[in-house]
């Protein structure tokens, strides 16, 4: 398991367009992502509707776990994605 944090700066938070994003960026790996919020809440990052549930605003940082598959690999990507997009 590999673990990241990433404090969100996209002015909008997590929505709809970047959400979609990350859904389509997660499903190509071959490792289980999930995001979690610091309030506890998490959601499984091949999930639009449950990502957008977490209502992650600007500011908020979440925590990235990375699990099966490539993990080092996957968690590079994620971790990049995350810089580019949100």
């Amino acid at each position: 398991m590999k673990q990241f944090t990433y404090t969100i700066t996209d002015p909008v938070g997590v929505h709809a367009r970047p959400a979609g994003l990350l859904v389509k960026a997660a499903k190509v790996l071959d490792s289980t992502v999930t995001i979690a919020k610091s309030d506890g809440k998490s959601a499984v990052a091949t999930k639009l509707m449950a990502l957008m549930g977490l209502g992650i605003k600007q500011g908020e940082t979440v925590t990235v776990t990375v699990e099966g598959g490539s993990e080092e690999a996957n968690a590079a990507v994620m971790e990049q994605f995350f810089k580019e997009n949100l």
